[in-house]
Parts: C-alpha cells; structure tokens; sequence
C-alpha cells in the first residue's frame, strides 16, 4: 500500500463518483478504478457499494476513511515541518552567552526579536565563560554563543561584532576618585584592583593590566573575582577597585559608584560567534538578524548608555 492509493481512495470517497474523483486527481478513470480495486485487494474486502453510475462507502470503507485521513493528515504535517525546518521557521537553536553578555541591550534585543520572527523555534540558553562557550562550540554542543574575545582557540570560529563598549571604574562611594566627573587609567595607579582572568590569560583583564603598564604602572591585583558580577560586589565590600564593560552599569549594589574611564583602548568587545562550517539555517537566520542590527546601529558600535 502506497500513500496514492489513500489518496485516490479519499478522493473517491469524497467525489462519490470515480470519473469526478479521477478529473480532480488529475488522471484517468480507468487506472483510478485499478488502484483502487489493488487497494481492496490487499485489504481482503470492498470498500465501496456501487449505487447508480456513483458509489459510496461501505462500513468497511467508512472506518478506512478515517485511518486514511489521519494519515495523510500526519503525513502533510510532516512535510510542512521539514519545510519549516529548511526555511529556519522549526528546530532548536542552542545559544550560549556570557554572564557580562546579559547586560548588554543588545544581546537581549537581539534574543527577543528573534524569538519574534521565528516563534516556532525553541530557543535554549546556556550561561557560560567565553572560552568554555567557544569550546561548546566547537564540539557542537551549542550553535551559537554571545562572547568576549580574543580567544586561545579559534580554529574553524566565525565572530560577528555586535557592540564594541567603552569601560568605566567601578569604585566605593566613598572613594576619594569618586569625586572625579571621569578617570584615567594613570589615576588608578595606587588602587587595588579586582580582575576576572580567564585560566588562558587572554580577555579583558589581560588587556586592562596591558594598557596599566603602558600608562607607566603595574597594577596591584588585590582578588580575582569568578565572574565580573562578582567584582562588583567585591568593590561594594571594599576590596578594592574594579574596570568593566559600560553596560554592567544597570548593577546597583549598594555602596558602589561608576565612573567613565576616558581610554580609547582598551574596549570591552562583544559579539556572536558560531561554527563556520555551520549549515543550520535556524543559524543563518540568526547571523541574518544580527547583520540587519549591525546595519541599523548608529555610527561606531558601542554600547547604549544608561
């Protein structure tokens, strides 16, 4: 039994008259009329009693129908959700994203609209260090993830820049520099700082304690905090000073002030990464959002102010 015997059988049932079926199946009558005795064949009984130059269903055939339609019923939701699934409007996109990466309007603009656009796709989060998430990546675990680079290993990565944030300083309220409208980094120079440093030596803070030294200093790492989250609590208990991406500000603690730090480098940069070899279009679709965010940014990507 074929799917187009349940086809030409349904299309008779419902036409009651083998000519009309076989004009609205698009073929002749007399091959109709075979296949459907092939089907009683095999089905060891009529399906049809002949009434006139028509016919119409049995009790056999009218339990048939039933089997048949949900058939074909299941079988063209099949085919539309594989089409869905071609076109990026099904499946499942894993996104990976940083816990610094959550502050960002960006990221989260971007996660919205794309559950917008495409409702039918299940969207699973996963919060991550930048570097575990780019292995995820790498073992095709997750299929996406909103990271900080540089990364020790990029083999095979595509990066796309979302925002490029300015820093500021993130002191105790009742800090002498907190009367300062914006910092330079040589004003830091006594100051205990508080780092979030990847196991690679790479990212940020790396590059925070780089630009130190360029400014005439080695900076004092008074504790290295798990997440940047953290070092902000960790200023709030007055354990020293913390530099962090711009859209951190949103964190409130009590007890802590920002301030901008005026340094063209270094900038906290943020963007998506996936697989390059990467062939899902639930993927492509994403990549496709960001491009049309990044086309629609005002001037130089930073991040928007709070």
């Amino acid at each position: 039994m074929e799917l187009r015997h349940l086809r030409y059988f349904v299309a008779t049932a419902q036409a009651e008259h083998f000519t009309r079926a076989a004009q609205q199946l698009g073929i002749a009558q007399p091959p109709l009329s075979q296949q459907i005795r092939e089907l009683e064949k095999e089905i060891g009984a009529p399906l049809f009693d002949r009434v006139g130059r028509g016919v119409v269903l049995n009790s056999v055939g009218k339990v048939f129908l039933e089997r048949a339609l949900d058939i074909l019923s299941r079988v063209d939701d099949a085919l539309h959700t594989a089409q869905r699934a071609a076109r990026g409007e099904a499946g499942v996109l894993r996104i990976g994203f940083t816990e610094s990466a959550s502050f960002n309007d960006l990221v989260t603009h971007t996660i919205s609209l794309y559950q917008h656009r495409h409702p039918e796709v299940e969207v699973s989060l996963e919060e991550s260090d930048s570097e575990s998430l780019i292995a995820s990546l790498g073992d095709k675990t997750i299929d996406a993830v909103f990271v900080r680079p540089p990364f020790s290993v990029a083999r095979g990565i595509h990066f796309v820049k979302l925002a490029e944030e300015s820093l500021v300083v993130v002191l105790p309220d009742n800090h002498p520099l907190a009367a300062h409208t914006s910092l330079q980094l040589r004003d830091l120079h006594a100051e205990r700082f508080i780092i979030y440093a990847r196991k690679s030596g790479y990212g940020l803070s790396a590059d925070i304690i780089s630009a130190c030294r360029q400014n005439g200093f080695n900076p004092s790492i008074g504790q290295r905090a798990p997440q940047l989250s953290s070092a902000v609590n960790l200023v709030a208990a007055g354990m020293g000073i913390a530099v962090i991406p711009a859209s951190m500000r949103c964190m409130q603690p009590t007890g802590v002030t920002y301030r901008p730090l005026d340094s063209s480098w270094p900038r906290a940069v943020l963007g998506l990464a996936t697989r390059r070899d990467e062939t899902s279009r639930v993927v492509s679709n994403l990549l496709q959002l960001m491009s049309e965010i990044n086309a629609a940014l005002p001037g130089p990507l930073d991040s928007p102010p709070h």
